[in-house]
């Protein structure tokens, strides 16, 4: 650790790369004609490595032990499904599926790459339980050998707990969480276990919770913590850290300090490309690196080594096509094989309906950080909202309340750190920095002799325009002010200049309008320049800009008794649904209602045959067509 001293303050940060495909390279793909994909998962015996592809129509066996040339082993066929996920444990891979009587398919890998004998069945239940037929994902406990599924048809989506002891291939039914949280929130989307210890992502409730599985008849709740975009979706613990996502819009990987279950922390959170609006999906801890797929922006690699302090330190974008919201691109990614490839999927390329599987190697680097102390010169109390930024790169952050900031990137060298806020004097400082290392800045800054008091600074939309406006009390020797937007508070860029009022003590108002701005999150500061040129920052403000963006869809997208169709718009419209069956016909179910960003609508198909349903949503501009399995 290398300690800098200096007249002023910085902050600290994990600010992502915007650059495309750093530390990874792309070995080989392998295409499949007319089949979406899901997830992914991996295997090795034998001296050989395979990738364990959720294809929409069975389980993919392909052989990746050549990363160059991946050939396909065999498919083992299953229900045709948009959802598939994998796990393995020992030399036995489970495969559950939201396809109707997928159960849980069981394969014996043991001979592979020898295709002849691949001994496979599956579990539907085993007296104790029967009829599982869907399942939305799973995990396994290897310390104690159970086997957790997550949003299935039975006990209204709770986790059940399958007994791999002492036969994996032979499992028996061991007990479920029977949780009482209100409404749908006793659903579970994915979860990690270890040890008897379940965190559970309560998706609709948007929060996980912490479980002791050591009872499996009486699972004893431990606490329960919300997550930054309340959908969480996929958790994974490594040490005292858990990691979380949330499937939503302008979503983050977020960290968590649990080595106390009573006080559980959020530590730091990150996005793949701040201000893009991209989602974020499943997340893996490897040697202190998560590994995280992001749909349209790939998947990204994040030093998590100081969890208070995220890193990214590579990515590989598999969408290339475009970034932002929705759900197309990088489903999962798996880095676990021996030989440190990693394996990711596309649902489909562009276009097509053909998926993708990748074949990559990476390059593990560590983040260079930044830390330290802004302190006010005049009180010596630590001074909160100070931005601190890495001029020539994204990196930057501010201050908290205790004047503490942490910020870190991939590139190592020299730089120039500039600390500002509104009403004290801007300083720069050079600093050095190295991957692995932490540099420690601290910094001090000065109050200036406040030549403008401002009183006002808003920004609101005007169509797709931003409208700036701020009012000042009093100014003296006052330049003008320079205005600036950022798509992330890490990049700035000038728009314009709005003279001064004149050397005055009375109040003025000012106003700058920027034009054509595209859907998402912007933001946007003012440059305060003296005549003798000392210049100080306002604070930051930021606008969500609406698009045109409207997405349905049923999650699950089998249903039981009630099914819930979510909806995202970037633009308040009015909704209508209406429900047809297989042979577009009218089932006598709709509704109309207005939708502003997110919502839900809950669709009671008790009564409904069991069958395959389309939910028809019609907005004043669009049509949009989500399926639903009744089961």
């Amino acid at each position: 650790m290398r300690i800098l001293n200096a007249c002023l303050l910085t902050a600290w940060l994990a600010v992502p790369l915007f650059s495309q495909n750093t530390n990874v390279t792309l070995l080989s793909t392998f295409t499949y004609p007319n089949q979406t994909l899901a997830n992914v998962w991996g295997y090795a015996g034998n001296g050989h490595e395979f990738a364990l592809v959720g294809a929409k129509n069975g389980l993919s066996i392909v052989d990746v032990t050549n990363p160059a040339n991946p050939v396909e082993l065999k498919q083992i066929p299953g229900p045709s499904s948009s959802w598939r996920e994998i796990k393995t444990y020992q030399h036995y891979a489970y495969v559950v599926t939201e396809g109707a009587g997928g159960g849980v398919l069981i394969v014996n890998l043991s001979n592979l790459p020898d295709t002849t004998n691949i001994p496979y069945k599956t579990y539907t239940g085993n007296g104790a339980i029967s009829g599982l037929s869907t399942v939305h994902a799973l995990h396994v406990d290897e310390t104690q050998g159970f086997l957790y599924l997550y949003g299935s048809n039975l006990f209204g989506g709770r986790p059940i707990v399958l007994n791999l002891n002492p036969d994996p291939y032979n499992p028996t039914y061991a007990g479920y969480f029977n949780s009482n949280f209100s409404g749908n929130h006793n659903y579970v989307h994915d979860g990690y276990v270890d040890n008897n210890i379940m965190f559970a992502g309560h998706i609709f409730g948007g929060f996980f919770s912490v479980v002791n599985m050591t009872n499996k008849t009486n699972p004893t709740l431990i606490t329960t913590q919300q997550t930054p975009g309340l959908f969480t979706h996929n958790t994974w613990r490594s040490g005292n850290t858990l990691f979380t996502t949330d499937e939503v819009n302008n979503s983050f990987l977020a960290a968590y300090d649990i080595s106390d279950f009573g006080n559980i922390t959020l530590l730091d959170k990150i996005q793949s490309n701040p201000g893009s609006n991209s989602v974020v999906h499943n997340t893996h801890i490897i040697d202190d690196y998560a590994v995280t797929s992001w749909y349209k922006d790939g998947f990204t690699i994040v030093d998590v080594s100081r969890p208070d302090n995220l890193v990214q330190v590579g990515n590989y974008d598999t969408w290339p096509n475009g970034a932002g919201p929705g759900f197309e691109g990088c489903w999962g990614v798996y880095p676990y094989l021996p030989s440190g490839n990693i394996l990711a999927t596309n649902i489909p390329m562009l276009n097509t309906n053909n998926g993708q599987l990748f074949v990559l190697s990476p390059t593990y680097m560590r983040g260079c950080y930044v830390e330290g102390e802004i302190t006010n010169a005049m009180t010596g109390q630590p001074l909160q909202g100070a931005l601190v930024e890495l001029l020539g790169t994204n990196t930057g952050e501010t201050s908290n309340l205790l004047g503490i900031y942490k910020m870190g990137q991939l590139q190592s060298g020299s730089f120039t750190a500039r600390v500002s806020k509104l009403g004290f004097v801007s300083q720069d400082i050079p600093v050095s920095l190295a991957n692995g290392e932490v540099t420690v800045l601290n910094v001090v800054l000065a109050p200036v002799g406040f030549p403008v008091e401002m009183t006002r600074f808003t920004v609101e939309a005007e169509g797709r325009a931003a409208l700036l406006r701020w009012s000042t009390a009093s100014e003296v020797d006052n330049e003008g002010f320079e205005v600036q937007h950022g798509r992330s508070i890490h990049q700035w860029a000038t728009q314009g200049f709005v003279p001064a009022q004149g050397h005055r003590d009375a109040p003025a108002d000012y106003e700058y309008r920027i034009p054509d701005l595209l859907p998402g999150t912007h933001f946007f500061r003012l440059r305060q320049v003296d005549t003798d040129g000392t210049n100080t920052f306002s604070e930051v403000r930021s606008l969500t800009m609406k698009g045109q963006a409207f997405q349905a869809a049923f999650r699950p997208n089998a249903v039981h008794d009630v099914g819930e169709l979510y909806f995202f718009t970037e633009k308040p419209r009015n909704v209508r649904v209406e429900i047809f069956n297989a042979a577009g016909l009218p089932v006598g179910l709709q509704w109309e209602l207005d939708v502003a960003d997110a919502a839900t609508l809950s669709i009671e198909a008790s009564r409904l045959p069991n069958g395959v349903y389309f939910a028809v949503v019609q907005t004043e501009y669009e049509r949009v067509v989500a399926q639903f399995l009744k089961i």
